[in-house]
This record gives C-alpha cells, structure tokens and sequence, in this order.
C-alpha cells in the first residue's frame, strides 16, 4: 500500500512500474542496465474518491494522457529500487497537490494610514526631485 496522506492509501495492484533504459550521459553503464522507471497509475479505474479523480483529473498536466492515465518517468537515481521509490514519492506529491483546497482570499482595502503615509511618501520624494532643478535667479 502507498499511503498518501492519514486517509488515502493506494493499493500497489494499481500501480504498474516498468523498468526501462537511461536517457542521458552515463557511459557503459547507460546502455546496458535498465534503472529508469516508468510508472503508470490509471486515474479512472482507481480505488481513490471521486473527488481525489476529479481533482487529478482537472490539473491539466502534461503527465496524464486522455484516456487518464498518470506516467512518471523517473531516471534520477542509479539504481532501479532509487528510481522506484522517486517515481512512487513523485505520484504521492501529485495526489497531495491535486486535493489541497487553497483557501479563498478575500479582497481587502488599504487602510488610511497606510494611504497616507504613502501620500506623504510621494510628497517628500517629489520634493527632493524639485530640489535637483536649475536654480533660476529671474
């Protein structure tokens, strides 16, 4: 089970990780180990909320493919079990990021002090600018 937070776990059943080949510089060992990971996790016919689906569903990332299908690409580490472990961490922050509710904010009006002191703010400035002209002895 990957657990993502207190209430959603994700059964491994649902996750399908496939090792793969290595983009990249890295010489010999590139070529013929397979540590790179691609995760899938189709979003549709997962055990998550509704709401979670929805959510994930709507982030309009370039990862989930129409059919909602979530592929992670994960070939950060060396090692195959790094790899697995980064691609797993990576799906857990997305899940985490989709359901967070950000609060509302609410509109605001600057205060009158705060009006004046950048009135005043304004008039010194302006008169320090005044200050550098040509004097004129007319």
């Amino acid at each position: 089970m990957l657990r993502i937070n207190s209430a959603i776990t994700i059964p491994l059943s649902e996750i399908e990780c496939s090792a793969m080949r290595a983009q990249g510089a890295g010489g010999q060992n590139v070529n013929k180990v397979s540590s790179a990971i691609h995760l899938r996790f189709d979003i549709p016919n997962s055990s998550l909320s509704e709401f979670c689906k929805e959510r994930l569903l709507a982030l309009g990332d370039n990862r989930i493919t129409n059919d909602g299908v979530l592929v992670i690409k994960a070939q950060r580490f060396r090692t195959q079990e790094q790899n697995r472990e980064d691609a797993l961490a990576r799906l857990q922050e997305i899940i985490l990021g989709a359901i967070k509710i950000e609060k509302a904010r609410r509109a605001t009006k600057p205060t009158y002090s705060s009006k004046q002191r950048r009135m005043d703010a304004k008039t010194q400035r302006g008169s320090i600018k005044s200050a550098r002209q040509k004097v004129s002895y007319d």
